[in-house]
């Protein structure tokens, strides 16, 4: 049965979170003449924004030979312009008062700032410079490149969770270009030239391939019309056509085994998912949601209390979805064995779980309390403008458009038992499962662990 809790929780969120209840009333938006958006929210709790420029390019639009680019340019973004040098940029938002980064993924790439609201104008001038008015200089790139290659050593070679993360995309997904890594590989950063990311910038870094996202203590109109002032004249550009890519079927387990210096071995399991494209008529996505939430998204889950607390087979686990991108999505679980215990009585328990739930189902009790937890950690997050930044950014990068915001809660809180049921009967299959195995490896003698990388923005 719901406990008292429970339902007073589940009340609370509906009555926030009706159907007619939409995202923010205040949220506005324009495009400018140049084929730039421009989404404003107020949030008048402080006297500070947060500013965002997403470009919509990322690992999923890169290619072999040039893995990693988006990437780089993220770093050769801070290399300066004609009127700002190398190194100003940074200097002038911390003079304000306020701090910025940048950070690139597989859909997008952005560059953002938190500071006081009456410092827009500093940041809005300073964007405006750097999306048309970059220099690369060669000496600038050949000192960055060492600091990615470097970074890919510390974040990825020397991490064995991450080696396995990226061979086993890299294993389910063969064709789609998800299955490159955001930091691209070390043999294309070697020969990767100054000439390659000129054209990556030429190419991808025009207003009509931005959305100019701003949270925070200000006054949308005003908004405007300093992005028409500074981003206004800036011209547009013919952009490559993005060609359709979808992944061949998958008919079989794929099963990859990674050797690293590590400490114990780990299972990682991941399943050929669908991603959320039309966010009134699907359910799938929500559905996967939700199953991901009664498996691992609140203490007490399936997870947690079978295999690690009741049977001991584990030491941890964890299940997740994110079901928004332009690409293929992967439902996963996976965890570590528990001493004496190994990673095929893992990977069977886990199997197990998904199997109960295919057949029996779940109780409406494990569904209120996932969804309430999917829910209610939206609302906290909704105290962040960063948070609420990165949501309308995410949602327009993917081409769902920030209006869906409160319509993803809505459809979750929608969710039946049966669809979990369904979803879990029908996409965890075992020919669309690929598992990856950790096979740890003892540190050589003499070895010591290595120290972060300097110059690493994020």
């Amino acid at each position: 049965m719901l406990t008292r809790f429970m339902l007073v929780a589940l009340t609370l969120l509906a009555a926030v979170f009706a159907p007619s209840a939409q995202a923010n009333p205040e949220t506005r938006e324009v495009t400018l003449r140049n084929g730039m958006k421009v989404i404003v929210r107020p949030d008048r709790r402080a006297p500070v924004l947060i500013s965002q420029v997403w470009y919509r390019i990322g690992s999923v639009d890169e290619t072999n030979g040039i893995t990693g680019i988006s990437h780089v340019l993220e770093h050769m973004m801070f290399k300066g312009t004609r009127k700002v040098p190398s190194g100003e940029f940074s200097r002038r938002v911390a003079a304000a008062g306020g701090k910025e980064n940048a950070f690139t993924s597989r859909d997008h790439t952005v560059y953002h700032q938190q500071l006081a609201a009456r410092h827009l104008p500093l940041v809005l001038e300073l964007e405006a410079d750097r999306m048309r008015n970059l220099v690369l200089d060669e000496a600038e790139f050949k000192k960055e490149i060492q600091v990615v290659m470097e970074e890919r050593r510390w974040r990825v070679e020397d991490q064995p969770g991450s080696l396995v993360y990226e061979t086993l995309v890299g294993t389910a997904l063969q064709a789609h270009p998800y299955r490159i890594p955001v930091i691209g590989y070390m043999d294309d950063l070697r020969n990767l030239t100054i000439q390659d990311v000129r054209a990556w910038y030429q190419r991808w870094y025009a207003p009509n391939n931005a959305t100019l996202v701003v949270v925070g203590d200000v006054e949308p109109e005003a908004v405007f019309k300093l992005a028409e002032k500074h981003f206004g004249s800036l011209k547009p550009s013919v952009l490559p056509v993005r060609k359709p890519q979808t992944e061949p079927a998958q008919n079989g387990i794929r099963r990859v085994r990674v050797k690293a210096i590590a400490e114990e071995p780990t299972l990682t399991m991941a399943w050929r998912a669908p991603t959320l494209t039309d966010p009134e008529r699907e359910w799938v996505p929500y559905a996967l949601d939700v199953l991901s939430g009664v498996l691992h998204g609140y203490p007490g889950a399936r997870l947690h209390t079978r295999l690690v607390r009741e049977q001991r087979i584990a030491v941890d686990v964890d299940a997740g979805y994110d079901g928004i991108g332009r690409g293929p999505s992967l439902f996963m679980m996976g965890g570590s064995p528990a001493p004496g215990r190994t990673v095929e009585e893992l990977e069977a328990a886990l199997r197990d779980q998904v199997r109960l739930i295919a057949q029996e189902g779940i109780r409406p009790e494990e569904l209120a309390r996932a969804r309430t937890q999917v829910i209610a950690s939206q609302v906290f997050a909704r105290d962040s403008i960063s948070h609420q930044a990165g949501m309308i950014g995410n949602l327009e990068s993917a081409g769902l458009g920030y209006r869906s915001e409160s319509l993803l809660l809505q459809k979750m809180r929608e969710v039946t038992p049966e669809q979990v049921q369904q979803v879990a009967r029908e996409l965890l299959r075992d020919d669309t499962l690929t598992v990856a195995i950790l096979d740890p490896q003892p540190l050589p003698a003499g070895a010591k662990p290595k120290a972060p990388p300097s110059g690493v923005r994020h």
